[in-house]
């Protein structure tokens, strides 16, 4: 196997090269101006416009590691929802995804709660959570890998990081685009992104798509469709109101993949779904609603309130393999139903500004935040003598059978914060940065099936430190330190609510521009530990306590920029070592998982590298190139020794502007048809890689 995927690297890295330079001999001319321009196309911002929680930093002031992808990286690797997007950055790793219903990821090792979608922010809002379904990245701009913990402004986040989306706002011009895509089993998608003006102060965009899609795995398919209009006022000068909506609408089949028979993967081909066709599709649905008000006050102070409201529900019945052995060929069955329902508000305020004292120049963040996450459950199952052969499956053998209780819960968590950061130059070269947040939150569990409440009230304080030193314009060196907390769902043997998940964060790292600013690098060390995660303590209760410890140390390298005239290239290399650090049972299966073991889904090593090269052909845009994706092996189920397997696959496109107007582009995913696993949560829910697949889109800009 190692051999195979040497063998399809050095092939693949021999054909871009012969690509790059029959193209560099081809043509040597420079681009023309209207080629540079249609490439911008999706690149312009509402004016003014600021992200809330960042400040006023270039990247090489700023003592933490992030990496922004932006539309045009996204565009060239060929990424429709946000798991795509995020395999750009090798500090992240894919996880449980809930049978294709919900993005689900790791940053630096680390995952969030595992019952729960990851969090994500939009615009810097608290949105990932809730049941609507994987996210489309339609409505959005670029994608920001916000390395290490980052409470000390966004509050309560995911451990190893925090990911956020950047939307598509109006822009003050007429320009629209309309794109219609056809791909391998019978994938169809319409995608139109519109702006204009109302007025000379009033701007207005419409993004909308429409999916309809089979898949490789048998009886699966699926509608998706979503819309995010948006409406931008130029108030005066100073200020600006942009309101955004958030509407998608999925039918997505449950499917928990393929399984390993004795932990053997490949026995049962990766089209082969074992669930009943019978269910039907999940239904997951989303309505958001974004406000943000910005002021200018002068160049040195501005103020940004906003505000955020989602409400998201999933729901219908599904067929999944248990968790026994394959007797004779068959493997038992359950079937449960869900009927999820999660809103999530919240409101924020904060000022920026410059200013000095005592002869040093202070840069600060100071506001305030609260949120209401509402987590309504009503959950059924039915076990029983559900077989199926999985060498020869009958769908349809057996009556569905009506699932009973099993969980029927609201979850409400609540939270207050205030927060402040300061970066001060203590020289032209030396910044320092010193932050705080304070929490104060509530959470109640209230079980409608029992009868009874949970609560558990705390205040936490998450701290931040940061140094940076600019050596000179091209390269500047970094340190940092931060604490971050997650609430943690359910109640204790006592019924009382869990201590939050806490973890604390060391990074060094060397930001650097090279060719003339044209390229953009990061290498950083990390140390990540975190205590509190959810175990079993007692094995025959089965009762669960926040007393599991793990940690994560590695080394990163980020690469991304023009290499030469018409060459952009896109590097990420992520060494990670993330393992429990003392002994427990897992929540799960109740296994003994002895300190020292890998966590589930996190690989050793990742690299994803990708080369476009831009040319002029009979005077219009040609875009061509190709990228690599590697993983080495995982932990595939927690407490055991079964792993997922290392894989390597690549991709190739090509982007041809006809005229100003219209542009075809054609690509390939998984060129060599490799056989791979992106993820697992036991050896029975396996989730195999997409076959060798294509897609030929058709665009015109108007």
């Amino acid at each position: 196997m190692k051999e195979n995927q040497g063998f399809k690297l050095s092939y693949l890295a021999a054909f871009i090269a012969t690509v790059v330079t029959n193209s560099a001999m081809a043509d040597t001319s420079e681009q023309t101006p209207d080629a540079a321009d249609s490439r911008n196309i999706d690149r312009v911002e509402v004016i003014g416009s600021i992200q809330a929680y960042r400040g006023d930093f270039s990247p090489l002031e700023t003592p933490q590691s992030e990496l922004d992808i932006n539309a045009n990286v996204l565009t060239n690797a060929g990424a429709l929802d946000l798991s795509q997007a995020l395999d750009l950055s090798t500090s992240v790793a894919r996880q449980n995804n809930f049978g294709g219903l919900w993005n689900s990821f790791a940053v630096r090792g680390f995952v969030g709660d595992e019952n729960l979608p990851s969090n994500y922010l939009v615009n810097g809002f608290n949105a990932g959570r809730g049941f609507g379904g994987s996210r489309d990245l339609s409505g959005i701009e670029s994608v920001e890998v916000l390395k290490g913990p980052r409470a000390a402004l966004f509050g309560r986040g995911e451990p190893g990081g925090t990911i956020n989306l950047v939307t598509k706002r109006p822009t003050f011009e007429t320009e629209g685009q309309v794109r219609f895509s056809v791909g391998s089993f019978d994938t169809y998608r319409a995608d139109l992104d519109y702006t204009t003006t109302l007025s000379d102060s009033v701007a207005v965009r419409f993004v909308g798509y429409y999916e309809d899609a089979e898949s490789f795995r048998d009886t699966i398919e699926t509608k998706r469709q979503g819309m995010n209009p948006s409406i931008a006022w130029q108030i005066s000068e100073q200020s600006q109101f942009v309101y955004e909506l958030e509407y998608s609408a999925q039918e997505v089949p449950f499917d928990r993949g393929v399984i390993a028979i004795d932990g053997v993967l490949g026995l049962i081909p990766e089209s082969r779904f074992l669930g009943e066709p019978g269910d039907g599709p999940m239904e997951a649905d989303v309505l958001g609603h974004q406000l943000e008000f910005q002021h200018d006050f002068n160049q040195d102070w501005s103020a940004l309130v906003g505000f955020n409201y989602r409400d998201t529900s999933l729901e219908s019945a599904a067929t999944e393999t248990g968790f026994g052995d394959v007797v004779d060929g068959e493997i038992n069955r359950f079937r449960r139903t869900r009927d999820y329902d999660a809103t999530y508000h919240v409101f924020r305020a904060e000022l920026t500004g410059d200013f000095e004292l005592s002869g040093l120049e202070h840069r600060i963040i100071i506001g305030m935040d609260s949120d209401k996450f509402e987590n309504d459950q009503v959950f059924l199952r039915v076990r029983g003598e559900q077989f199926i052969n999985v060498f020869d499956p009958v769908y349809g053998a057996y009556p569905l059978p009506e699932p009973g209780p099993n969980t029927d819960r609201v979850e409400t968590q609540e939270s207050v914060g205030i927060f402040i950061q300061d970066q001060i130059s203590l020289t032209d070269k030396l910044d320092i940065r010193i932050g705080a947040r304070y929490d104060d939150y509530d959470q109640e569990l209230n079980n409608r099936r029992s009868d009874t409440v949970a609560t558990q009230t705390e205040s936490r304080v998450s701290p931040q430190f940061g140094i940076v030193y600019e050596t000179s314009e091209r390269l500047s060196l970094y340190a940092a330190y931060g604490e971050n907390f997650r609430p943690l769902s359910g109640s204790d043997a006592d019924g009382n609510g869990f201590e939050p998940n806490q973890s604390t964060s060391m990074e060094a790292g060397v930001k650097f521009t090279l060719n003339d600013g044209g390229l953009f690098g990061t290498i950083a060390v990390f140390r990540v530990e975190q205590e509190n995660i959810l175990v079993v303590d007692d094995p025959e209760a089965f009762t669960s306590a926040a007393i599991g410890e793990a940690k994560s140390q590695g080394i990163e390298f980020d690469l991304a920029g023009e290499l030469a005239d018409g060459f952009e290239l896109w590097a990420s290399y992520t060494y990670v070592d993330a393992q429990t650090e003392n002994a427990f049972f897992d929540a799960n299966f109740g296994f003994t998982v002895e300190a020292g073991s890998a966590l589930l889904n996190i690989p050793e090593h990742q690299l994803n590298l990708q080369l476009v090269k831009s040319a002029e052909v009979s005077g219009n845009l040609l875009e061509y190139g190709g990228g690599v994706l590697y993983v080495s092996e995982r932990n595939g189920f927690f407490g055991t020794d079964f792993e997922l397997p290392s894989y390597t696959i690549a991709r190739a496109f090509v982007n041809y502007e006809i005229n100003d107007s219209i542009s075809i582009r054609a690509e390939i995913d998984n060129l060599f048809d490799e056989t791979y696993y992106v993820n697992s949560f036991a050896d029975v829910w396996i989730q195999p890689g997409t076959p060798r697949n294509f897609r030929i889109s058709a665009t015109y800009n108007f």
